[in-house]
């Protein structure tokens, strides 16, 4: 029988899921590689595992949110990835989506 512990780890990580996905295409208004993005999100205090961001930004970029390309800098190949047309409008989609839901919540949650 699984613990509280692990209940409360399994639905934060279901909450974290969707939030480090808007967290994510907010983050790519700007072009950025992998590890760049990985400290961005860092620095604003959202930690996310190489383990689930790359497979995530692959997943984003089959739906055409995003647009990656591979380029040498300080003479390593990095794949620089940034939202596409497609994710700017998605984007601004969840993130009034976003707003809404954390609106409601705030009133249920006081």
């Amino acid at each position: 029988m699984p613990t509280d512990a692990d209940i409360f780890e399994t639905l934060r990580q279901e909450l974290r899921r969707g939030t480090l996905i808007l967290a994510v295409l907010a983050q790519l208004k700007v072009e950025r590689y992998g590890y760049s993005l990985r400290q961005a999100l860092a620095e604003v205090g959202l930690e996310i595992d190489e383990g689930a961001l790359y497979p995530m930004l692959r997943r984003l970029e089959s739906q055409g949110l995003l647009t990656s390309e591979w380029r040498e800098e300080d003479k390593r190949k990095k794949r620089f990835y940034r939202l596409s047309a497609e994710g700017e409008a998605v984007l601004v989609r969840l993130s009034d989506e976003w707003r809404a839901m954390n609106d409601t919540l705030q009133n249920l949650i006081r």
